[in-house]
Order: structure tokens, then sequence, then C-alpha cells
């Protein structure tokens, strides 16, 4: 592990040490999923902060993944918000047609609403909204960038599959994504076109607005969501944003990294991490850098 990467784990074991802490929010929405909400406000918020939605995984807790990453140390030095919910299930809803459509009833319209909530109590900058999640939380990170596109300036997705991926599979009892796991093992492969319908298709009536840029990142010896969907997700999203693959570095950022850049990589960009299973380095100081935080 780089030792960039293990520094900040240790930050993330010192982030409690301001006066600001996690608390439970209610009465944020209509909250149609019904799911949780937990905020991370720092003691000094500039005006018009930035907004992090920070999502678990299968398994986990808004309150657990608080304690998994360094992003409430870094919202102390920068003064962002950190949004930490959590699902009404074992995963997040990253298969039913509720979900997968916009204000269609479903988790990505609670989470939708999480973020308004924020902006409008904190006077959060709406043009500077993310998205990070790992696993389940990376999935999602996908559908809600096709889901609520106009929300989002950019997302990371850490071990995640593409938008759509999941469609229909049924929810998880255990620690599986979904029951079905055709996608999670990397067997559902479509072209950039049908993955980049499938992203539209989530916003019914079209919309031509800012799409946001994504960072994504992904284990290349990952047993529970196959690399497969690295490639799967990099197509999907390339063909959204309308960038073209122009490089693919070795060992960049870190030992065992294969970037791959689209465009200029301000849009999309992907890691691929040999060697590495299913809880990738988040590396939180290069996933700011890509927000563009501070």
């Amino acid at each position: 592990m780089q030792l960039s990467i293990i520094f900040e784990c240790i930050l993330a074991l010192g982030a409690t040490a301001h006066g600001a802490s996690l608390t439970t929010v209610t009465g944020w929405g209509s909250n149609p999923a019904g799911i949780q909400m937990s905020i991370y406000v720092p003691d000094a918020l500039p005006v018009n902060p930035a907004i992090i939605l920070a999502l678990h995984q299968c398994g986990g807790s808004g309150q657990q993944f608080y304690g998994l990453t360094s992003l409430p140390y870094w919202a102390n030095q920068y003064g962002y918000i950190l949004i930490f919910p959590s699902s009404n299930g074992y995963c997040w809803d990253n298969h039913s047609p509720q979900s997968l459509t916009r204000n269609g009833g479903g988790d990505t319209e609670s989470l939708a609403q999480q973020i308004q909530y924020a902006i409008t109590t904190y006077n959060g900058d709406p043009n500077r909204v993310y998205a990070f999640g790992w696993s389940s939380g990376g999935s999602m990170v996908n559908n809600l960038a096709a889901t609520y596109p106009d929300l989002f300036e950019a997302g990371a997705a850490y071990g995640g599959t593409p938008a759509g991926c999941f469609a229909g599979s049924g929810a998880s009892t255990q620690f599986q994504p979904m029951t079905n796991t055709t996608c999670a093992s990397g067997g559902i492969i479509k072209t950039p076109q049908q993955w980049g319908d499938y992203a539209r298709n989530a916003y019914p009536g079209g919309y031509t607005g800012r799409r946001p840029r994504l960072q994504i990142t992904n284990g290349g010896a990952d047993t529970i969501i196959n690399p497969q969907n690295h490639e799967e997700q990099l197509k999907q999203w390339s063909n959204v944003l309308g960038v073209s693959l122009t490089a693919t570095n070795s060992n960049t950022p870190g030992q065992g990294y294969t970037q791959s850049i689209y465009g200029t990589g301000n849009k999309l960009v992907g890691y691929l991490i040999a060697g590495v299973d299913h809880l990738t380095p988040f590396w939180e100081s290069r996933l700011l850098a890509f927000f563009g935080i501070p």
C-alpha cells in the first residue's frame, strides 16, 4: 500500500478530534425509499460549501462508512459538507425500475432529496455537489449520475458496476451485491452505445444539460465485482460524455495502477489496480483533486 494511502487511513481515525460530529437528520424530505440520513458539518463552514454524498457498501451503514474514510478529516481542512446515508436494505437499490428512473420513488429519489436538503439548509453550492461510493455504493454513484445528472458535478465509483447493470435482479439477502449475480460476475457486456442508452433512458423525456464527470476505480483481482465491470463502466460513460480513450499509463498514480484517460482526463478517468480485491484504496486526496476540492 502506498505511504500516502496509509497516511490517509491514519487521518480517518483522527477525524473526530474536532468539535464537529456525525449527526442523524430527520424530516429532510418525503423519503419514498425509507432510507436514513446522517450529516457531517465541519466547525468552520464557508459560504456556499461543497457537498459530498458518501455511499456505503452492502451490509454497511452511513455511520460505519464514516469510519472507513478520511473525508471527514479533509472536510475540517477544506470546509465541505458530508452526507452519510444508510440504505433501507442490505444493499442500495441498484436494481428496481423505481430506483433506476428519475423521480421513480426509489433510493435515487430519496438520495436526491438529501442533497436538496443540504443545499437549502446550509446554503450549499448546487454547482459543487459530488457523489462517492464503494461496492453497492459505487454502483449507486453510477445510477445517480444517470438518474440525476443535473444534481451532481462529479462522481467517484469504487468497486462498482455500470448504471442499470443490476436492472431486474432483485434485492440481496447475503454478502452478495444481488441474488442474481450476472452483473457482479461480469456477465453483462454491452456496446458503449447500449450502455449509454441505459444511462440516458434513466431520465425520461430526455436531458441535454451537464453530465457529471466520473472517476472509476476497481480492483484487478476483485472476487465480488468482476473487473470486467471496470471496462463496462468506462464504455458507458465514454459514450455518454462523448470522450474517447487517449492514453493508458502503467503504475500511475501508484504501483500496480493502470490509468485510463479519456479525452483530457477532466471528464472521465479509470483506475484498475492489479492484485487488489474488492476493498480498493480510496486515496481521498486524489479523489478530492478530481472533484476540484479545494
